[in-house]
Parts: C-alpha cells; sequence; structure tokens
C-alpha cells in the first residue's frame, strides 16, 4: 500500500493546529514557531504532491479510497486532478505567510474591556482552516466534501469574531459588536447556504444510489444513470447556491465586506484568497461534472450574475473610504471574473479562470497584507487619515504599489495573463459579455489608482511622518509574493500546462468544444 500522500498533506496541519492549542499559555513564541514549521511542513507535502502529478496521466491522480459509511456509500475518497493541485499547492504557499503576517496579532493586550488575545488559538485555528481547506480540495466523495465544506466555518468564525482587527475608527466596545455582527453574518451566509446544499447532496443520493463523483461521472456517461431534466436542475441549483455564497457571487456577496473589514489582516487574506476558492472550485469540480445539462441550461443567468459582480464590485471599490473594504469589494468584482471564466464554456475561459483563482490569490495576499502593515502602524483604515507615505516608508510604498498594480492586471504581473484568458474564453462565445466585462478594467485601474494617490504621494501627513518601513519579517512575507507575481506573469507555462489537461476533461464533460475562429479565407 503506497504512503497516503493526500490525507498527510490534509492531516499534518490539523495535527498541528491540536499540537499548537495545546502549547502551555506562557509559551506563546513557542506556538507561533510550532505553526510556522508545520504549515512549512504542508508545503514540503504539497510540493511534493505537485511534483508527482503527471499533467498527462489519469484525470485524479494519488488516489485513495477506504469505505466510510457502507450503508448509505459513502466512502473516504481523496484524488487531485490540475485544477485541484494547483489549489492544494496556493493554499500550502500561503499559510506561511498569513502565519508570519499576523506574528504578533494574537498578543496578549489589554483594552478598556480587559480582553486577552489567546495567542495559541490563533495560529490553532488558522491551521485548522488549512487542513479543511486542503481536504475540500482533494476530496471526490461528495459526502466527504460537503462535511469540510461546512465545518471550515467554524474556525474562521472565531478568527473572524474572536480576533478581530485593532485599528478600528470606533471604541473597543464598538469595535467588538462589529466583529460579532461580521462573524455571525459570514456564519449564518454560509450555514444558509451549506443547508441547502445538504438538502441537494441527499437528492444526489436518492437519484445515484452512492457519493462517489467519479462512479457517478461515470455512469451518467455510459448512459446507466438518468437523471430527469428537472431533478438535475433542482440539484443543480442546491450545489450552485451554496458555491455562490462562498465565492461569494452577487448578490449573495454581502457578508464579505464585513467579514474582511473587521478581520484582521491576515485573516482578510485567508478568507478571500483560501477559503473563497474553495467556491469556485467547486463549481469546476462538482457543478460542471455532476450537471452538465443543467450547467448550460443555467449559464445565461450566471453569467449576467458574473457581469454584475464585475461592475458593481468595482464601482463600490472606487467609492470606498476603508483600505481593506476597498480590497473586499475589488475581490468581488474579480471573482465575477472566474466565474465569468468558468461559465464561459470554452477551454481559454476556464484555464484562465482556474489561473485566476491563484494568481488572485498571490495578488490579494500581497496587497491585503502590506496594507496591514500600514494600518499597523497609522492605527486606523481610513484612506483619509494617510498621505505621503511614500516619502517615508519607500519600500512600503513601492511594494504597496506592485500589489496594487497586479490587482488592475498590469501586464507583465501574473493576473493580466488569467484575466486575458478569461476575456478571451468569453469573447469567443458571448462577445457582448466581453466588452460588458472589460469595462470591469477600466473600474480597477481607477479604485488602485486613486487608493495609491491618496495614502501614498502628496503632503507628508503629521500622523505618518515617523512612520517606519518595512521590517525584516515583514520583507520575508512581502517579497515571495512579489516574486511571484512578476514570475507567472512573465512564465505562466508551470501552471497552464498542469490546470489544462483538467480543463478539457471538464470540457469534455458539459459536451462543449471552442467555437471555431470565423477567419474569411484568403482569395
Amino acid at each position: 500500500m503506497s504512503f497516503p500522500l493526500l490525507t498527510a498533506t490534509a492531516a499534518l496541519p490539523a495535527i498541528g493546529a491540536i499540537a499548537t492549542a495545546a502549547v502551555p499559555a506562557a509559551q506563546r513564541v513557542a506556538a507561533k514557531w510550532l505553526a510556522l514549521l508545520v504549515s512549512l511542513a504542508t508545503l514540503v507535502l504539497a510540493a511534493i504532491v505537485l511534483v508527482r502529478f503527471d499533467p498527462g496521466g489519469n484525470r485524479y491522480q494519488l488516489t485513495e479510497s477506504h469505505a466510510w459509511i457502507k450503508d448509505f456509500g459513502v466512502r473516504y475518497e481523496l484524488g487531485v486532478d490540475g485544477i485541484g493541485v494547483a489549489l492544494v499547492a496556493l493554499t500550502a504557499l500561503l499559510i506561511p505567510f498569513v502565519i508570519l503576517a499576523g506574528w504578533h496579532d494574537a498578543d496578549p493586550q489589554e483594552t478598556g474591556s480587559r480582553r486577552w488575545r489567546p495567542t495559541q488559538g490563533f495560529f490553532a485555528l488558522i491551521l485548522g482552516v488549512e487542513a479543511m481547506v486542503i481536504i475540500s480540495f482533494e476530496a471526490t466523495d461528495v459526502f466527504l466534501f460537503y462535511i469540510f465544506f461546512e465545518a471550515m466555518l467554524i474556525p474562521m468564525y472565531f478568527l473572524i469574531g474572536g480576533f478581530g482587527d485593532r485599528a478600528h475608527e470606533h471604541g473597543d466596545d464598538a469595535a467588538a459588536t462589529q466583529r460579532s455582527y461580521a462573524a455571525v453574518k459570514f456564519l449564518l451566509y454560509n450555514l444558509v447556504g451549506g443547508l441547502i446544499m445538504l438538502a441537494a447532496v441527499i437528492g444526489l443520493y436518492v437519484v445515484a444510489g452512492n457519493f462517489s463523483l467519479q462512479e457517478i461521472v461515470q455512469a451518467r456517461a455510459s448512459g446507466s444513470l438518468h437523471m430527469a431534466t428537472s431533478t438535475e436542475r433542482w440539484l443543480f441549483l442546491g450545489f450552485f447556491f451554496a458555491f455562490a455564497v462562498k465565492a461569494p457571487l452577487w448578490p449573495l456577496h454581502t457578508w464579505l465586506p464585513n467579514a474582511m473589514g473587521e478581520a484582521t489582516a491576515p485573516v482578510a487574506v485567508l478568507i478571500t484568497a483560501v477559503v473563497d476558492k474553495v467556491g469556485t472550485f467547486a463549481m469546476l469540480r462538482f457543478c460542471l461534472q455532476l450537471f452538465p445539462e443543467a450547467s448550460k441550461w443555467a449559464t445565461p443567468v450566471i453569467l449576467v450574475l458574473a457581469l454584475i459582480s464585475i461592475i458593481y464590485g468595482a464601482l463600490l471599490a472606487v467609492g470606498q473610504r476603508d483600505i481593506k473594504r476597498l480590497v473586499a469589494y475589488a475581490s468581488i468584482s474579480h471573482f465575477g471574473f472566474i466565474i465569468l471564466g468558468i461559465f464561459a464554456m470554452t477551454s481559454q475561459g476556464q484555464s484562465g479562470a482556474t489561473l485566476y483563482m491563484v494568481n488572485h490569490g498571490i495578488s490579494t495576499a500581497a496587497l491585503m497584507l502590506v496594507a496591514g502593515f500600514l494600518i499597523s502602524r497609522r492605527g486606523s483604515r481610513l484612506i483619509a487619515d494617510y498621505g505621503g507615505v511614500q516619502k517615508v516608508a519607500p519600500v512600503l510604498a513601492g511594494t504597496f504599489l506592485i500589489g496594487g498594480l497586479a490587482t488592475l492586471s498590469l501586464p507583465g504581473l501574473a493576473p493580466f495573463v488569467s484575466e486575458f484568458l478569461v476575456l478571451v474564453g468569453a469573447f469567443e462565445r458571448y462577445p457582448a459579455v466581453g466588452i460588458v466585462a472589460t469595462f470591469g478594467i477600466v473600474l480597477a485601474a481607477l479604485y488602485t489608482l486613486v487608493l495609491y494617490q491618496r495614502t501614498m504621494t502628496g503632503p507628508v501627513k503629521a500622523e505618518v511622518a515617523e512612520m517606519p518601513d518595512l521590517r525584516v519579517r515583514e520583507l520575508l512575507v512581502v517579497a515571495p509574493l512579489i516574486a511571484l507575481l512578476i514570475f507567472l506573469g512573465v512564465y505562466p507555462k508551470p501552471v497552464t500546462d498542469i490546470v489544462n489537461p483538467a480543463v478539457q476533461q471538464t470540457m469534455s464533460d458539459v459536451h462543449k468544444t471552442d467555437p471555431k475562429p470565423e477567419v474569411e479565407a484568403a482569395k
């Protein structure tokens, strides 16, 4: 029996979370180092998974399958395709940076109400989220996926509600109320989506007799499993609703600005760069594979919702006064591009969407973490409280600029390639949709450059005159992310080579081929 590499990749951070939580209260520094070492070890395992994955091999590789609940056909089944392995690698890559960036975010601190922050709990919860997200990307049993899709809400709830942003414009009690509101809103939205999905999961079992993704897809392809059109559509809607909440897609997005605004910057990265990717990933893995005809039936409406997300998120980002909420609305716009690429039903669009998930994770992490360093120095999230930062902290300002330029998809930085592929894929099949989506790029340039101009340029405000530049630990967080943005912007082939075969197989599942280019014959 071969070594269960996928199980180990998810189990290591889970065990690390328990060990970190068990560190004695007085050993806070030891807890931090333990969490960091566990995250780095997980990254090594994810790198081994990536190296062992063969893009030209079987669709699902490194598979594991064991009986779990025999009476209900539930199995412990894991496997990664090109899309899953890329997102496992992204998750494992970002968590060490999240831990380093949040090194002091849970240090004990007396406030007006004399609350103390349990350091061990903070880092244990981060590792717990990592474990659940990784196994969600690996699960090929629908029921197993559902369990961890929902379970990750619990540690995220406590990270948002219990470890909120200290840089708050309100008093401590008001800040605690805002954090509680954001955490409850996050939990309720996602729980409602999850409960609707649970009904669809049960319905799928009634129709298919098991929860195995591979078996159901094979049975549908061979004709041995037939779903009535109405049944397939209802089941698709149940799954898609839950994924759209997690994604987040307009109009189910309203929990995200609250959650990101009230969370610490590292937790905000965990939300939008890691956890939310489970929603868009699941659209590719479950919606399109299990319900291909219903996916095509719902495509026109989903494309409209994606367009609204792109334009609406960008417009609201332009008008934000709060730095973190601006990044949150920008992320809503970016997720609109990802969903547009998925449901454009072209290989370029879906390859671009998958690449966008990876690139958005890196670019948002870079921008939000630098923003967090900026906010921790000034003690305010309000854009109006800054000015002239580039004169006193040029390295901080420079990295902030690169993160912002990546957010607006500047050519030469990683998000440009993915956004370009999404738009090419959309233009191929839906030219009008592609034209409207292009306006999102213009708005992205507006909110990014206005943010930089208002915070980093102009006269130096008195409150930022003594602001220190990035420290060594902060540079260790930011520099690798910036380097990745440049490398993948110039040379995205390592990622596209991995994801393209999985995209072609997904296109085959929905019985779609790329439109033939309409080229006038040469005379």
